[in-house]
């Protein structure tokens, strides 16, 4: 009997090796998740419009925008807890505010108003002699990933910004402010799924 070519079987393990490869890169890519993006979109204080005489108003209006620019991944948020401070280093808390959770699609973008009432002494003392003032604002919620007919377990989410304020009582930045954070909880979360997939391939290669 003629014996195979040595070649033969060498390019069947290459051929296996690069199929397997492939298939590790689309399962990485379907389970990596990134967290929604959240904003300030309005910010606005009547008590500290200078153009309006005599305020008294401690009410706070704001509005958020939550991106999710998951192409294939839906969110499921849980309530979105918000924190008002006076002062950027959090020296008091002013007020809280809650958001009912949600299902937000993939590619999706939502818009969530609120008005809250704020400590009217702490919001006087935050105020600067010239009428403007700097706040803080910090949002915490859970979030779970909508992967096909599949739900990830709950990831924290805890983010936060400065937020200046003129003497109309209008946050200072003209465009969207960012809230982010230095937690590192959800990068751990794509480490520990790309050490999963790295699992699965060293698996069949043992076979």
């Amino acid at each position: 009997m003629v014996d195979p070519q040595p070649g033969g079987c060498c390019r069947c393990c290459c051929s296996f090796i690069f199929t397997l490869g492939l298939t590790a890169l689309f399962m990485w890519l379907s389970l990596r998740t990134d967290n929604p993006t959240c904003y300030i979109q309005y910010f606005y204080l009547p008590g500290l419009n200078t153009t309006l005489k005599n305020s008294t108003n401690n009410t706070l209006v704001i509005e958020l925008r939550l991106e999710n620019g998951n192409k294939d991944k839906g969110i499921y948020y849980d309530a979105i807890n918000l924190t008002f401070y006076d002062f950027p280093n959090k020296s008091h808390l002013m007020g809280n505010y809650t958001i009912p959770g949600f299902y937000q699609g993939h590619k999706k973008k939502a818009t969530k108003p609120g008005s809250l009432a704020l400590n009217k002494t702490l919001l006087s003392q935050a105020t600067y002699p010239n009428g403007t003032a700097k706040f803080h604002v910090d949002l915490a919620t859970a979030v779970r990933f909508k992967i096909m007919a599949w739900k990830t377990k709950r990831h924290k989410l805890d983010v936060g910004s400065d937020v200046d304020v003129n003497n109309q009582g209008i946050k200072t930045y003209e465009k969207k402010i960012k809230l982010r954070s230095g937690a590192s909880g959800h990068k751990r979360y794509c480490a520990q799924m790309g050490a999963l997939v790295s699992s699965v391939v060293l698996v069949f290669l043992d076979f």
